[in-house]
C-alpha cells in the first residue's frame, strides 16, 4: 500500500473515530465509526448497531469485528448501490478503509472468509462466558427485590446498564448470525432466544415502552398505564386486521393498528402517538383515581374528558358550519367509538407537518376520513381506505398531506423570502380560513385537486416596479395591506370616540362654558362627525378587502357594501339634517322641527347602541341573543352590526369583570379629559381666535395658502403639538393608574413582604407551617389542635415535612456555587423526626447565640430566674438554642452513658428542672460557671464527632469526667442532702475510677448528627445574620419564602397533578462554552473566564472547592484536567445564555416531581401516621428510586427542537457534541431536529425531510426514538414557530410551557409547579385558564448600566404591567416566555405560535391572540418565577426593540389585531390597544410631536409670521404649548416608564432601596438610553409599517465588555438615529436663528431643551455607552477603520460591514413597492421648506418675496453640484487625460472663489449669508437624495445613479465628522473616559472587577 493511501486511511479512520460526544455511560471515552452513519441510510438502524457492536469489541476480538464492519458494509451497498445519498460514498470509502486496517493487522497473510459464521458463532459463547450473562439477570433481580428505597440504588443502576450494554452487544451478533446463515444449531438458536427476551427492553422507546417489555421502567406497572393500553385494544367492534401484519409480540394488536392498516400512516407516527393518547389517557385516570383491580378498566369519564378535549374545536367547527359532525348522537357513542376518533385525529395531527397550522383543516380531514372508517367499520375485514390509497400503496401522507401542503409551499414561495407584498400570497390563516365556510366541502373527498383551492401561483415577476400579478387565487377574508390606516380601521370607535370628544370639548371651551341652546346645537355637531367617520371606516372596509373579493364569501362582501350604503346614505342625510337646522335657527320665528327631527334620529341611534353594547357585555344578555338567531330580524341586525368568524364569537366577560375594567377606563378617561381641556384646548382659545382675526401681517416669503385663510398654516402650527399630544396622552394617564393598581394588587397578594435576609431570619419558624398549607399535599387532620403539645407535635411535623425540601434547595445552591460548604451546614435543617420536644431550627438562626445567652447569664447572676428568662426570650432564636443544647446534650449523654453514669444525667437534670419549677435556678447553680461548663461539652463533642478508636475513646472518658467534675465542683450549690444515696453512690464510683469508664460511641447516624450539630452550636461564635453573603442566594430564599404566604391553589399528590412538558425552540445559539472561548482574548486582553471570575468571585472560589481545588490554583492546572475542564465548561456556561444552563433549570422540574413523589410515597391517608418514620423524610437517594422516576416522567417531559441538529452532526459542528453531551447527563431530555435526507430517483438528486426525536444511549449515542417523513421541507414560515410545530408532536402532557434557550429555573420554584398546574381548574373568570402567564426575573441586570435599564424596563412589564393586564382588565397576552399553555386546547386550535412569513415575526404575541379569539382566556401568576436573559449591550438591545417594534408594525396590518380590535368590547379594546400595537403608535406620536413643534416653529420664523402673532397672541408663553411639550419631554426620557418601575422597586424592594435604585438610575443616565430607546422604536415600527422589512435579528447573547468600533455603530444607527437628530438639530438652529423669542436666551432654552435634549441623545448615546468610547486610542483607531469602510469601493460579494457603497445598497433594500416609494417622496418633501424659507431671509434679496427669488436658488444649487461633480470625477475614466481634469478642477475652485468675493464686494451678500445659504442647501440635497435613493431603478435607467452616490457618500462623510469630533474632543481628557467607565460598568462590577484596569488591557490573568 503506497504512503499516499496510508495517509487516506488513517485521514479517513481519524474523521470517522472523531470523538463525538466525551464520555459515555461509563465515563469512558467515546470513539468509533458508530454514530456517522449517512441520514439516507438510516432508515436501516440495524447498520448503526452493528458498527457500535464492532467498536465494543474491537479490542476482545479484531476479527468479529471485522465480520461486523464487513456486515454493515454489505448492508449499506444493499441499500444504495450506487451510492448517490449525501454522505453515502464517503461512508462507505472510510468503512472500507477501517475493514482493509484489521485486516493488515492480522498476522496471517489471507483470511478465511469460510470460517467467518463459526468464528461468530464461537465468539457468542466466549463473550456470554465471559460477562457471566446468565447471572446478569439474577444478581439485577436480587438488587430489585431489596426495595426500591433502598441504598444499592447506585449499584442497581450501574447493574442495569451494564446488562444493557451486554445484551445489546449479543442482539447484534445474534441478528448479523441469522442474517448470514439459516443454519445455527439449535442449542446456540435456543440460548440466542434466550437471549434476545432479555433485550426487549432495549428497544427504543420515549417514555411509556410499549412495543417491548422491560423490567426497569416502574412506569408500564403503573395501573393508570395498564388501564389505558388496555383501553387501546382490539375489539369486536373493528373489522378484522390481514394476518400479516406485522405486529410486536411483546403487545397485542390495537385500535392505533388497525387506523395504521386502513389509513397508511406512517409506523412511527403511530407509535408516538399510541404513547401520546395512552399518556393522555393514564394521567386522565390518574386525577380521577387509581384503579385497584387486577386488571385495570380506564374510567369512562377519564374517556369523556380526553375525548371532548381533544375534538373540542371539531364539534364547535360543525356547529359553526350547521353540520352534523361524524357521530349522530353525542350519547350514543360508547367508549371505544370514542377512542377510536381521538385516536384518528391525533393520528392525523401527528403526520399533517405544516397543515398543523390549519386547524380547521384538520377538522375537515377528520370529518371525512371519520366517516370513511364508518364505512368500513361496518365490512368484516378491513380495507386500505380509498381516499389514501394509490398505485404505490396506502399512505395519508402522499394522498391527503402532500397535496396541501404543496399548494401551501407553491405560495410561500411566492412571497420572495417575506419581500413581496402579503397581499399577493395566501398566508396558512388564508388557507385555514377557507374550512370556515360551506364552500370547503366543494374540495370533496378524497381530494378535488382540480379546485382553484389548489391552484399554484405563478412565481413572481422580479421587477418590483412592474405592477399587476399572476393569475392565481386571492386571498381569504382578509388582505394585509401594508398602510396606516389598518390603525384607524382596526380601531375606528377609539378615534371616532377621541375626535368627537376633542370636537365637543373644543366646541365648550369656545362656549366659555356657557351652556345654552346654542353651545348645545354646537356640541351635536358630534352626530355628522360619527356617521362620517363611520362612512370612512365603510370605504376603508371596500378598500382593503381589495385582493380577496374573488375569494370571500358573498354574505361577506354583501355586508360590506350594505354597510357602506348604509353610512354613506347616514353621512349625508345627517349632514343636511344638521345644516337645515343650523340654518333654520338663522332664521327668525323658527320652530325648530328640524332640530328636534335632528335631535329625535341621534337619540334613536345613539339609544340603540347603547343600549345593544350594554346588554351584550352581559352574559345573560349575550346567550338569549345567540339563541335568538333563528329570528330574521335579529340576525340581520347582528350581521350588520358586526361580521360573524369562527373565530372571535363570545369574547364577552362576566359582569363583575366588566364593571372593575371600566371603572378603571373611567377613571383613566377622566384624568385625560380633565388635563386635554383644562391645560390643552382651553388655553388654545384665546390666542386662535387672536390669530384668525389678525389681517394686516406680513409675510416674509411668497405666501400661497395662508395669507387669505385666516392664517390657516399658523393656527396648524399652534394646534398641532396639542393635537398629537391629545392622542397619545391618554396612555400616558393609563401607565400611572396601571401603575397604582398593579402596586395594589402586588400588595394585596403579599409581594415584597420579605425582601431581606432580616425578614428570613425573623419569619423562618413560620416557613414549615405555610410550607404545608401552600406547597405540600394537604394531611388528614393536621389542623386539629387541642393543646399546646399537640401545637408542638403539629410543628414539628410541619418541621419534619419540609426540612427534606429546604435542605435539598440549600443542597443545590451548594451545586450551583452560590454559597460555600460552611455556608450550607449552616442553612441545612435538621430532620426534626428525633425525640427532642421542640423544633430544631437551621444552625444559621442560632449561631452565637449561645454565647450570647452565656453572657447574659453571667452579667445577669444577680438577677432573678424570671428577669434573665425574660432577657434571654427577647430573642426567639436565643431561647431556641438555649433548650436545644439543654435537651440535646441530655439526650447525649443518656445514649452515650449507663449505669452510674447515667444515674448522674438523670439526676443533674432532675436538680435543674426542680430548681426552674422553684424559680431557684440562679440560687442552685453557679451560672458564672457556665463558661467551664460550655467549654467541657464542646471538648466532648469534638472528640464524639471524630472516628472511634482506642485514643478517642479514652479522651472522651476524660472529658466526660471533666465535665462531672466542673458540675459537681464548681457549678452545684444545691443541697444534696435530700437525694443523699445517690450522690454517694456516685462519688464513690469516681473515686474508684468505674465512672464512666466505658461509654458507647455514638454510631446511630441520627445521634452523630446531634453531636456534629451541639458541637457547631457551642463553637460558632461569628453571627451568621449575613448568611449566605451571595445576592443571587439571597434574592432566590427571598422570593421563594415570600411565595410561601401567597395565594395559590392547593397542590395534589404527584400522582394526581396535571402532566406537562416543556419546550424550548433552540437553533445554532451557544450550547456550552467551549475552552477556546473560555480562553480568547478580546480586543482587551479580556477573556471570559477572567471577566466571570471577577464578576462572580465568590462563586468562582465555591467552584474551586466543590470541584477539591484550592482558590489560588492556576488556571493552566484546570485546564490540563479533562474533568475538571468539563465542570469549568459548565460553571462559566450555567453564568450565560446558553442552553446549558436552560436544560440545567427545566430538568429541575423532574427533580421536583421525584422528591415530592418520594417523599409523598404513603397514601394521604398513612401520611399523619407515618410523620414520625425516618423514611417518610429521608431523601437519600431519591432520584434513583425507580418509582419516583416513573412517576416523574408520566407527569413531565423536556423537548428540546434543535432544528439544524442533524446538519450539526454531519458537519461535526461542537454544538452537536455538546447536544449530546447535555443528553447523556439528562437521561429525561429529548432531542428533536429536522434530518435532511438526499436520495437520488431515477437519476435525479431527491431531497426527503424527517422530524426526528433522539435520546442518549447506553453507548452515550444518539438513539433514535421516532423518524416522521415529512411531505417537504418545513421551514415556510417563520424559523422559531416552524421549528416548534415540527417538534410540538413530541410534547405530552395536558400543559407546555414554552421556554426560550436563554432562560434559567431554580429547583425550590420548581417545586410550586403543581400548584400553577392548578390553576387550570380554578375559576379565573367565565373560561377556564387556556395559557397561565408567569413571572420572570431578569438575570442578566448586574452586567452593566444598560442591561440594568433593560432588566428594570423588563421586570416592571412582566411583573406590575401583566398583573394589571390579566387583572382587571382581562386582556394579557402571550408575550413570549415563559407561560404554560393548555396543551390540547392550543395543539387542536393550530398551535402555540403562528408562523406566516413576516406578518408573524413576533410569533409569540399570536400565539396569544389566537388563543383569545377562540375563547381562551389567559391569566398572569407572581408565586412562581422564572429566569431570563436579556440583551446586555447598546448594539443587541437596539436590535431586539428594532425587532419587537417591527414586529408591532406588522401586527398592524394582521387579521388578529383587526378582529380583536372590532369584537373586543369598547374598554377591552381600549387596553388591547394601549398595551399592544398602541403603545408603539404613541412612541411614534411622541417624536412627532417635536416634529410638528418645531416644524410650526420654523414656519413661524421663516414666514415672518411669527414675530406678529407672539407680540399679539402671544403663544409661546400659552400654557397648552408647554403642557404638550412638557408631557412630550416627560415621555421621550422615560418618566413614565420609570413610575410602574419606581412603585414595582418599593413593592418588592422597600421605599428607601426604590429610591436610591431610580437615582442611581438617573446618574447612570438612564434617561438618555430612554429617549434613544423612543428614536429605536419609532423608527422600525414607522418603517415597517411603510415598507415592510421586519425581520429576526440575531443579537447576540454574549457578555458585552467589548468596545464597538464607530463606523459598526454608525452603520447600525445612521438612518434610524443620527439622520433624525441632524434635522432636529437643523431645526432648533433655523429656529434660533430666525425666530421671534420674547424671552431671550433663556426662553429659548426652556421651549427647545425638550428637543435638544432628544437631537443629542441619538446623536451621542451609541458613543457614550460604548465600552472604552472615549479611550484616545480606540478613537484613533475607530478613525482609520472608518475612514476604510468610508473610501472602500466594494464589489460583487462585498458585505456592508466592508464597504460602505455595499451599506448604502442594503439601507434601500426596504423600498421596493410603488406605495413605499410615492410615500417616501412625500416624506422628503419636508426637507426642501428650509431652502424656500431661508432664501428670503438673506440679505441679498432685501424684501423682494416673488417665485424669482426661489428659481435662483435652484440655479445657485445647480452650479454647486456641477461643480461637485467636477471635483469627484471618475479617476478611472479620466486616466487619459489627467492633465486636463485637473487644470479644469483647478480653474472651476479659482472661478468659484472669485465668484463669491465679487459677489460678496459688489452685492448685499454677507458672510452670515454664506451659513445661511449652506444651511438651507444641505437639507434640499438630502432632500433630493432621499427622493433618487426611492426611485433607484429609474434615477439607474436615467445613468445619474453613480453621481447620487457620490453625493450620498459625501453626506455620510459630513455626518460622521460631526459626530466624530466631539468623541475626538472629549478623549483628550482621560477623565472623561474614566467617568464612562465607572457609568456604564459600576453596577456589574461592584463586586471587585476594576474596569479600568480591564479595559487598559492590563490583565493579571496571564496564564489565560
Amino acid at each position: 500500500m503506497s504512503r499516499a493511501e496510508e495517509l487516506w486511511e488513517r485521514l479517513v479512520r481519524a474523521a470517522l473515530r472523531r470523538e463525538r460526544t466525551g464520555t459515555d455511560a461509563f465515563g469512558h471515552p467515546v470513539t468509533g465509526i458508530a454514530g456517522n452513519v449517512p441520514s439516507s441510510l438510516a432508515n436501516n438502524r440495524d447498520i448503526d448497531e452493528i458498527l457500535r457492536a464492532a467498536d465494543e469489541i474491537q479490542d476482545e476480538d479484531p476479527n468479529v469485528s471485522r465480520i461486523l464492519c464487513e456486515h454493515a458494509y454489505s448492508l449499506a451497498q444493499n441499500l444504495d448501490p450506487n451510492s448517490e445519498g449525501r454522505g453515502v460514498l464517503q461512508f462507505k470509502t472510510g468503512l472500507m478503509s477501517v475493514i482493509k486496517q484489521k485486516l493488515a493487522k492480522k498476522e496471517v497473510g489471507t483470511i478465511d472468509r469460510s470460517r467467518d459464521i463459526e468464528l461468530l458463532q464461537e465468539f457468542y459463547k466466549l463473550y456470554r462466558e465471559k460477562n457471566n450473562v446468565d447471572k446478569l439477570r439474577e444478581e439485577e433481580m436480587k438488587l430489585r427485590e431489596s426495595g426500591a428505597f433502598s441504598g444499592n440504588l447506585g449499584e442497581l443502576e450501574r447493574k442495569t446498564v451494564k446488562r444493557k450494554r451486554i445484551f445489546a452487544t449479543l442482539k447484534v451478533l445474534g441478528t448479523v448470525l441469522e442474517q448470514l446463515t439459516k443454519e445455527i444449531p439449535e442449542e446456540l438458536k435456543r440460548v440466542m432466544e434466550a437471549d434476545a427476551e432479555m433485550t426487549e427492553d432495549l428497544i427504543a422507546y420515549n417514555i411509556i415502552p410499549l412495543d417491548g417489555r422491560t423490567l426497569t421502567n416502574a412506569i408500564v406497572n403503573m395501573p393508570e398505564v395498564q388501564a389505558a393500553v388496555s383501553a387501546l385494544k382490539y375489539h369486536r367492534g373493528l373489522a378484522k386486521l390481514p394476518v400479516d401484519i406485522p405486529i410486536p409480540a411483546t403487545r397485542n394488536s390495537d385500535m392505533l393498528d388497525f387506523l395504521h392498516y386502513i389509513f397508511g400512516f406512517q409506523k412511527d407516527n403511530v407509535s408516538n402517538q399510541r404513547e401520546h393518547i395512552i399518556h393522555l389517557l393514564a394521567n386522565g385516570q390518574s386525577r380521577l383515581g387509581i384503579p385497584e383491580e387486577s386488571e385495570p378498566i380506564l374510567d369512562e369519564a377519564a374517556v369523556q374528558e380526553v375525548f371532548l378535549k381533544s375534538l373540542d374545536n371539531y364539534i364547535k367547527w360543525c356547529n359553526y358550519l350547521c353540520i352534523q359532525p361524524v357521530w349522530s348522537s353525542l350519547e350514543a357513542v360508547n367508549k371505544e367509538k370514542k377512542l377510536l376518533f381521538v385516536s384518528l385525529y391525533f393520528l392525523i395531527w401527528g403526520e399533517a407537518a405544516n397543515i398543523r397550522f390549519l386547524p380547521e383543516c384538520l377538522c375537515y380531514i377528520f370529518h371525512h376520513m371519520a366517516r370513511e372508517m364508518d364505512e368500513i367499520l361496518r365490512q368484516q375485514i378491513a380495507q386500505p381506505a380509498m381516499s389514501c390509497n394509490s398505485e404505490n400503496g396506502v399512505s395519508f401522507l402522499d394522498q391527503v398531506i402532500s397535496p396541501l401542503y404543496e399548494v401551501v409551499s407553491a405560495e410561500a414561495d411566492n412571497n420572495d423570502n417575506g419581500r413581496a407584498p402579503h397581499s399577493s400570497w395566501r398566508n396558512y390563516d388564508d388557507f385555514n380560513e377557507y374550512f370556515w365556510s360551506l364552500h370547503c366541502f366543494e374540495l370533496s373527498w378524497p381530494w378535488r385537486k382540480i379546485s382553484s383551492f389548489f391552484h399554484k401561483p405563478q412565481r413572481r415577476p422580479k421587477n418590483m416596479l412592474a405592477c399587476g400579478g399572476s393569475l392565481r387565487r386571492g386571498k381569504t377574508s382578509f388582505v394585509e395591506h401594508r398602510t396606516f390606516l389598518h390603525l384607524y380601521h382596526s380601531f375606528h370607535r377609539l378615534w371616532i370616540f377621541l375626535a368627537m370628544m376633542f370636537q365637543a370639548l373644543t366646541i365648550l371651551a369656545f362656549n366659555n362654558r356657557h351652556f345654552n341652546a346654542k353651545m348645545l346645537r354646537e356640541v351635536l355637531s358630534v352626530g355628522p362627525t360619527f356617521v362620517v367617520m363611520k362612512f370612512f371606516e365603510s370605504v376603508l372596509d371596500i378598500l382593503m378587502m381589495y385582493g380577496a373579493y374573488s375569494t370571500s364569501r358573498r354574505m361577506a362582501v354583501s355586508r360590506i357594501f350594505l354597510r357602506f350604503i348604509w353610512f354613506g346614505v347616514a353621512s349625508v342625510f345627517i349632514c343636511l339634517l344638521y345644516v337645515k337646522a343650523l340654518q333654520e335657527e338663522s332664521k327668525p320665528n323658527a320652530d325648530s322641527v328640524i332640530f328636534r327631527l335632528y335631535c329625535i334620529v341621534i337619540g334613536i341611534y345613539a339609544g340603540i347602541q347603547f343600549f345593544i353594547s350594554f346588554l351584550l357585555r352581559i352574559p345573560a344578555f349575550h346567550l338569549l341573543t345567540n339563541q335568538c338567531d333563528r329570528w330574521p330580524l335579529i340576525r340581520f341586525v347582528k350581521w350588520m352590526r358586526q361580521e360573524r368568524y369562527y373565530v372571535g364569537r363570545g369574547m364577552f366577560e362576566r359582569t363583575t369583570d366588566f364593571i372593575k375594567y371600566m371603572f378603571f377606563w373611567l377613571v383613566v378617561l377622566c384624568g385625560k379629559f380633565s388635563f386635554a381641556y383644562f391645560l390643552q384646548i382651553q388655553p388654545l382659545v384665546k390666542p386662535t381666535r387672536a390669530i384668525v382675526e389678525m389681517n394686516d401681517i406680513s409675510y416674509s416669503w411668497h405666501d400661497f395658502v395662508s395669507k387669505n385663510n385666516h392664517n390657516v398654516l399658523a393656527v396648524a402650527s399652534l394646534w398641532g403639538p396639542v393635537v398629537a399630544i391629545y392622542l397619545l396622552d391618554i396612555y400616558l394617564f393609563y401607565t400611572i393608574v396601571s401603575a397604582v393598581w398593579g402596586f395594589l394588587l402586588g400588595a394585596r397578594d403579599r409581594l415584597g413582604e420579605i425582601r431581606s435576609l432580616e425578614a428570613v431570619h425573623k419569619l423562618f419558624e413560620q416557613f414549615p407551617g405555610a410550607f404545608m398549607n401552600n406547597l405540600h399535599v394537604p394531611l388528614p387532620n393536621r389542623t386539629r389542635r387541642s393543646s399546646s403539645s399537640q401545637d408542638l407535635e403539629k410543628d414539628k411535623a410541619d418541621a419534619a415535612r419540609f426540612a427534606p425540601f429546604w435542605n435539598e434547595i440549600i443542597k443545590n445552591l451548594r451545586e450551583e456555587d452560590y454559597i460555600t460548604n460552611f455556608e450550607m451546614e449552616l442553612l441545612l435543617m435538621p430532620k426534626n423526626s428525633g425525640d427532642l420536644p421542640m423544633v430544631q431550627m437551621p444552625l444559621f438562626l442560632l449561631a452565637s447565640k449561645i454565647f450570647l445567652a452565656k453572657d447574659t447569664a453571667v452579667e445577669t447572676r444577680d438577677s432573678s430566674q424570671d428577669e434573665l428568662w425574660e432577657r434571654i426570650s427577647r430573642d426567639d432564636y436565643m431561647k431556641y438554642a438555649v433548650q436545644e443544647c439543654y435537651h440535646t446534650i441530655k439526650l447525649i449523654l443518656t445514649e452515650i452513658l449507663d449505669g452510674e453514669g447515667r444515674m448522674w444525667v438523670e439526676r443533674i437534670y432532675e436538680d435543674i428542672q426542680r430548681s426552674i419549677e422553684d424559680r431557684k435556678i440562679h440560687v442552685n447553680f453557679h451560672l458564672s460557671k457556665l463558661p467551664l461548663v460550655i467549654s467541657r461539652v464542646t471538648a466532648l463533642t469534638g472528640i464524639l464527632k471524630g472516628a472511634e478508636t482506642p485514643e478517642m475513646e479514652k479522651g472522651a472518658v476524660k472529658a466526660v469526667q471533666d465535665l462531672y467534675d466542673v458540675v459537681r465542683h464548681d457549678v452545684l450549690s444545691i443541697d444534696m442532702r435530700d437525694n443523699y444515696e445517690t450522690w454517694n453512690i456516685l462519688s464513690k464510683a469516681r473515686t474508684e475510677g468505674r465512672l464512666f469508664a466505658k461509654l458507647k460511641w455514638p454510631k446511630d447516624a441520627e445521634l452523630r448528627a446531634l453531636v456534629k450539630r451541639l458541637h457547631s452550636l457551642l463553637t460558632i461564635k461569628d453571627s451568621a445574620a449575613n448568611i449566605p453573603k451571595n445576592l443571587e442566594a439571597r434574592r432566590r430564599l427571598d422570593f421563594f419564602t415570600n411565595s410561601l404566604f401567597m395565594e395559590m391553589p392547593k397542590p395534589k399528590p404527584v400522582r394526581k397533578t396535571l402532566s406537562f412538558s416543556v419546550f424550548t425552540p433552540y437553533y445554532s445559539e451557544t450550547v456550552l462554552y467551549s475552552v477556546t472561548e473560555l480562553q480568547k482574548k478580546n480586543e482587551d486582553g479580556i477573556s471570559v473566564l477572567f471577566y466571570l471570575q471577577k464578576i462572580y468571585p465568590d462563586e468562582w472560589r465555591n467552584f474551586l472547592a466543590r470541584i477539591g481545588w484550592d482558590e489560588n490554583t492556576p488556571d493552566s492546572a484546570i485546564w490540563d484536567s479533562p474533568n475538571e475542564t468539563l465542570e469549568l465548561r459548565f460553571w462559566a456556561s450555567y453564568r450565560g445564555q446558553t442552553l446549558a444552563r436552560t436544560v440545567r433549570g427545566m430538568m429541575y422540574y423532574r427533580k421536583a416531581l421525584m422528591l415530592q413523589t418520594y417523599l409523598e410515597r404513603t397514601t394521604t391517608e398513612d401520611l399523619e401516621a407515618a410523620v414520625s418514620n425516618n423514611d417518610a423524610t429521608e431523601t437519600q437517594g431519591f432520584e434513583l428510586s425507580p418509582e419516583a422516576r416513573a412517576q416523574a416522567d408520566l407527569k413531565f417531559t423536556y423537548v428540546v427542537t434543535c432544528q439544524i441538529y442533524g446538519k450539526q452532526k454531519e458537519e461535526q459542528k461542537p454544538e452537536a457534541a455538546d447536544i449530546a453531551l447535555l443528553m447523556q447527563r439528562n437521561e429525561a431530555l429529548r432531542v428533536a431536529f429536522i434530518d435532511v435526507v438526499e436520495t437520488s430517483r431515477d437519476g435525479k438528486a431527491h431531497t426527503e425531510f424527517y422530524s426526528k426525536l433522539v435520546k442518549a444511549d447506553i453507548n452515550g449515542q444518539d438513539k433514535e426514538i421516532y423518524s416522521i417523513k415529512l411531505p417537504g421541507n418545513p421551514k415556510l414560515g417563520e424559523g422559531k414557530p416552524e421549528n416548534q410545530n415540527h417538534a410540538i408532536i413530541f410534547t405530552r402532557g395536558n400543559a407546555v410551557q414554552t421556554i426560550d434557550m436563554n432562560q434559567d429555573n431554580y429547583f425550590e420554584e420548581a417545586l410550586k409547579m403543581r400548584n400553577l398546574l392548578e390553576e387550570f381548574s380554578s375559576d379565573h373568570g367565565i373560561r377556564p385558564p387556556s395559557i397561565l402567564g408567569v413571572r420572570e426575573h431578569v438575570f442578566t441586570g448586574s452586567v452593566s448600566s444598560l442591561a440594568s435599564f433593560m432588566s428594570n424596563q423588563e421586570g416592571s412589564f412582566v411583573t406590575m404591567g401583566q398583573r394589571v393586564l390579566a387583572n382587571p382588565l382581562k386582556i394579557r397576552m402571550h408575550y413570549g416566555h415563559p407561560d404554560v399553555f393548555d396543551r390540547v386546547f392550543h395543539i387542536t386550535r393550530g398551535g402555540i405560535s403562528k408562523a406566516s412569513r413576516v406578518i408573524n415575526i413576533s410569533e409569540d404575541i399570536f400565539a396569544g391572540f389566537n388563543s383569545t379569539l377562540r375563547q381562551g382566556n389567559i391569566t398572569h401568576h407572581e408565586y412562581i418565577q422564572v429566569g431570563k436573559g436579556r440583551d446586555v449591550g447598546l448594539n443587541q438591545i437596539a436590535l431586539f426593540e428594532g425587532k419587537v417594534a417591527g414586529g408591532n408594525g406588522e401586527q398592524v396590518l394582521s387579521r388578529d389585531v383587526y378582529r380583536l380590535g372590532q369584537l373586543l368590547d369598547f374598554f377591552r379594546m381600549m387596553s388591547f390597544y394601549y398595551t399592544t400595537v398602541g403603545y408603539y403608535f404613541c412612541t411614534m406620536l411622541t417624536v412627532l410631536t417635536v416634529y410638528a413643534f418645531l416644524y410650526g416653529r420654523a414656519y413661524l420664523a421663516l414666514s415672518g409670521v411669527g414675530e406678529a402673532i407672539e407680540e399679539r397672541a402671544q403663544i409661546l408663553q400659552n400654557t397648552a404649548l408647554s403642557a404638550a411639550l412638557n408631557t412630550q419631554f416627560l415621555f421621550q426620557i422615560g418618566i413614565f416608564t420609570a413610575v410602574p418601575m419606581i412603585l414595582g422597586f418599593i413593592l418588592e424592594q422597600g421605599f428607601l432601596k426604590a429610591i436610591v435604585s431610580f437615582v442611581t438610575m438617573q446618574f447612570q443616565l438612564c434617561t438618555i438610553f430612554f429617549t434613544f430607546s423612543l428614536g429605536t422604536r419609532t423608527h422600525y415600527f414607522g418603517r415597517t409599517i411603510l415598507h415592510g422589512g421586519a425581520g429576526y435579528k440575531a443579537t447576540g447573547r454574549g457578555f458585552v465588555v467589548r468596545h464597538i468600533k464607530f463606523a459598526e455603530n454608525y452603520r447600525l444607527y445612521s438612518r434610524s438615529h443620527f439622520v433624525k437628530g441632524f434635522e432636529v438639530v437643523l431645526l432648533l438652529i433655523v429656529y434660533l436663528a430666525y425666530g421671534y423669542n420674547d424671552g431671550g436666551a433663556i426662553g429659548y432654552i426652556l421651549l427647545s431643551i425638550s428637543s435638544w435634549f432628544m437631537a443629542l441623545s441619538w446623536l451621542f448615546a451609541p458613543y457614550l455607552f460604548n465600552p472604552s468610547g472615549f479611550e484616545w486610542q480606540k478613537v484613533v483607531e475607530d478613525f482609520k477603520d472608518w475612514t476604510n469602510w468610508l473610501l472602500y469601493r466594494g464589489g460583487i460579494g462585498v458585505k456592508g460591514e466592508e464597504s460602505w457603497e455595499a451599506w448604502w445598497d442594503e439601507e434601500l433594500i426596504h423600498i421596493r413597492t410603488l406605495e413605499g416609494r410615492i410615500a417616501e417622496t412625500i416624506l422628503s418633501l419636508r426637507f426642501f421648506i428650509f431652502q424656500y424659507g431661508i432664501v428670503y431671509k438673506l440679505h441679498l434679496q432685501g424684501s423682494n418675496t416673488s417665485l424669482t427669488v426661489y428659481g435662483l436658488s435652484w440655479i445657485v444649487l445647480a452650479v454647486l453640484i456641477i461643480l461637485f461633480k467636477v471635483f469627484t470625477f471618475s479617476q478611472k475614466i479620466s486616466v487619459n487625460f489627467q492633465l486636463l481634469l485637473r487644470f479644469i478642477q483647478g480653474l472651476s475652485f479659482l472661478l468659484a472663489i472669485a465668484g463669491l468675493a465679487v459677489a460678496v464686494a459688489l452685492t448685499d451678500l454677507s458672510i452670515p449669508d454664506i451659513f445661511a445659504c449652506i444651511l438651507a442647501f444641505v437639507p434640499t440635497g438630502w432632500g433630493i437624495l432621499s427622493i433618487a435613493a426611492a426611485w433607484k431603478p429609474i434615477v439607474k435607467k436615467v445613468g445619474l445613479w453613480k453621481s447620487i452616490r457620490s453625493l450620498a457618500r459625501l453626506y455620510d462623510a459630513g455626518m460622521g465628522m460631526l459626530i466624530f469630533i466631539p468623541v475626538a474632543f472629549s478623549s483628550w481628557f482621560p477623565f472623561v473616559s474614566t467617568f464612562q467607565t465607572r457609568l456604564m460598568f459600576n453596577q456589574a462590577f461592584s463586586r471587585g472587577l476594576e474596569i479600568s484596569l480591564i479595559l487598559a488591557g492590563n490583565n493579571p490573568n496571564t496564564e489565560l
